[in-house]
């Protein structure tokens, strides 16, 4: 028997985590001297954290230790199950480290327990629709192995695409260069990202205004979305009317979405920061395919 779970900077939101009975990692974050760590959206608040971030203050965000990991799944091990981890990018956090070293050590003490851990190299609602759908695989009663062969396959097909109001955020939390902050910041240009092949982020295109950026977003979405069967995620970063407009856009041209809207969880606000507008979808292929 095992157990699937994810993290939470896959975002799924704790309502549809909790109607699919899945288990998750809180991922930490600090700000105002207090660390916290992010529980989908349940006791959350986001008000308070924008606007103490748009008020100067720099949050931070935390890479779990050994110990920690150690401690999340050994009561899985205990208890004779098996663990299906489907994980955030692991470009993007030193976290991953710590995780196999637990592992190894777990693997000591629980020689015939396994973790597997299926890299989504994606974030936030890129990869929550990887977790949803290995979620719903294994409501099915599908296998660990079916459903990794499934998401091998899905995750070329996860589509993300977001907007920031400045790429400062992001280069301070090293998941940008600082060549590439500076240069997508001139001018008042927008920057339009996603995740590349190796699950890191890449600004792919530069738009002018914010107004011209959402409505980029959403031809992203009329344009590529091949699968309206899974929903079509849109995050926002304490900006929920440009979420809304950004909707109403998709709606317009694809009455057949189902659309899902949401706040962009403290730990990626952290990097991306406030004014953050993000959309993910189905399609025949991710905006940079994998190798």
């Amino acid at each position: 028997m095992s157990v699937l779970i994810f993290d939470s900077n896959c975002e799924l939101w704790h309502t549809r985590a909790e109607e699919l009975g899945l288990d998750y990692i809180s991922m930490p974050y600090m700000y105002n001297g207090e660390e916290y760590y992010y529980d989908l959206g349940k006791n959350t608040d986001f008000k308070k954290f924008y606007n103490a971030v748009r008020g100067g203050v720099v949050p931070k965000t935390m890479a779990l230790n050994p110990e920690n990991y150690k401690e999340i799944l050994s009561p899985y091990f205990e208890k004779g199950e098996d663990v299906l981890y489907v994980s955030f990018s692991h470009k993007m956090s030193g976290t991953f480290g710590s995780l196999d070293i637990a592992l190894k050590e777990l693997k000591e003490k629980y020689p015939e327990r396994k973790c597997t851990v299926f890299n989504t190299l994606s974030i936030s609602i890129g990869a929550l629709l990887q977790v949803e759908a290995a979620a719903e695989l294994k409501k099915q009663g599908k296998s660990d192995e079916e459903i990794i062969e499934f998401l091998n396959d899905f995750t070329n097909k996860v589509s993300l695409y977001f907007m920031v109001d400045s790429l400062m955020h992001l280069k301070r939390g090293g998941r940008l260069s600082a060549t590439a902050a500076v240069a997508g910041t001139m001018l008042g240009l927008k920057p339009v990202l996603t995740c590349d092949e190796e699950g890191g982020l890449k600004v792919i295109e530069k738009v002018s205004g914010r107004k011209k950026a959402i409505r980029k977003l959403a031809e992203k979405v009329v344009e590529a979305l091949t699968h309206p069967e899974y929903k079509v995620y849109i995050v926002d970063a304490d900006c929920p009317e440009d979420g809304q407009a950004l909707a109403a856009l998709v709606r317009e041209k694809r009455p057949d979405a189902t659309i899902v809207t949401q706040t962009v969880g403290p730990v990626i606000g952290s990097h991306c920061g406030p004014g953050t507008l993000g959309v993910a979808f189905v399609s025949d292929s991710r905006p940079i395919p994998l190798k």
